[in-house]
């Protein structure tokens, strides 16, 4: 930063006193008399009365201090930034980093009071004990501790973080009232009694020894690929493609071939198993995601009501 030097037309040695210093630069003598104090404008020289006075640049260094304490940096980074021009592009990307979440936290808390603003005294109770378990700005910790709790063990870590990335969803940056109160809902859901049944242990704490659960959730993730342009076109549930990966996956996880009446009993178990927290956790989630990008679990519902549709039409 090079700026013009000017110095004091109105004075022999082009200096100025503190006084016409602040005059020139429009803030008040204690303002640069704070600025002298902390080193970020240092006075040039005494005048015989013990005054200080300050030198070609003062102004225009002075100006550059209040350009910057306008963008709200502290006093040690506007001296990093005077000593150094090129630290200045560190500090803006710091600042940045700090305001970021600082934002997050304010529109959350802005929509959190329109929430409970407009509702009914009825409501307004549940409300305040859902939002106020969640923290300022959100954070998905706690899904993501939920879905690791609910997969099997010993999952491989590049399936599990697969399986996270699409069971958690994204917050969005400015939410409305009803996303946080829907946020708000899986935060209880998530931090509440975890589910302990799935395909790989059909009797709660019993784990199927026969059951390898890193074929099963590979096999998933590719049936749910597969019919994910059909649910997002709001297509009936039928059979094809994607239901032979579904059930193909099931099958193979257990070291079983994919018959009839493979998938009548499959047919019976998904509906014994299934459970109801899950099922809330993915219509919550539903709710928060964009409706082009479907849910595990719309792709899951849509292959079941494919493979009972089947079945029933063969029974």
């Amino acid at each position: 930063m090079a700026p013009d030097r000017p110095v004091n037309p109105d004075a022999p040695d082009g200096m100025w006193s503190i006084g016409e210093l602040a005059q020139h630069a429009g803030v008040t003598v204690k303002t640069v008399r704070f600025y002298t104090d902390r080193g970020l404008l240092p006075e040039t020289a005494r005048s015989t009365g013990g005054h200080r006075r300050y030198g070609p640049g003062a102004l225009d260094r002075l100006r550059l201090i209040r350009s910057l304490r306008t963008l709200d940096l502290p006093v040690p980074e506007v001296g990093r930034v005077l000593e150094h021009e090129a630290a200045l592009e560190d500090v803006i990307a710091g600042q940045l980093a700090e305001i970021g979440p600082r934002l997050a936290a304010l529109r959350w808390r802005e929509a959190a009071l329109h929430l409970l603003r407009d509702c009914t005294a009825e409501e307004r109770a549940e409300r305040l004990r859902l939002v106020g378990a969640v923290s300022a700005p959100p954070t998905t910790a706690a899904l993501a501790r939920f879905w690791r709790g609910v997969l099997p063990p010993r999952l491989p870590a590049r399936l599990v973080s697969a399986i996270l990335d699409g069971a958690v969803p994204q917050l969005p940056s400015d939410p409305t009232p009803s996303q946080v109160l829907t946020f708000a809902r899986m935060h209880a859901l998530a931090t509440g009694p975890r589910p302990v049944t799935d395909f790989c242990r059909p009797v709660p704490r019993q784990p199927d020894r026969n059951c390898r659960p890193a074929v099963l959730y590979e096999g998933l993730g590719e049936a749910y690929d597969l019919v994910v342009a059909d649910v997002r076109a709001g297509r009936p549930p039928a059979a094809g493609d994607a239901l032979d990966a579904y059930v193909c996956a099931y099958a193979a996880s257990r070291g079983m071939h994919d018959t009839p009446e493979f998938r009548r009993q499959l047919s019976h178990l998904l509906d014994r198993i299934a459970d109801p927290v899950i099922a809330r956790y993915w219509n919550l989630a539903a709710e928060l995601s964009d409706p082009a990008d479907p849910t595990f679990g719309a792709a899951d519902d849509w292959l079941r009501a494919a493979l009972d549709a089947e079945v029933a039409a063969a029974a």
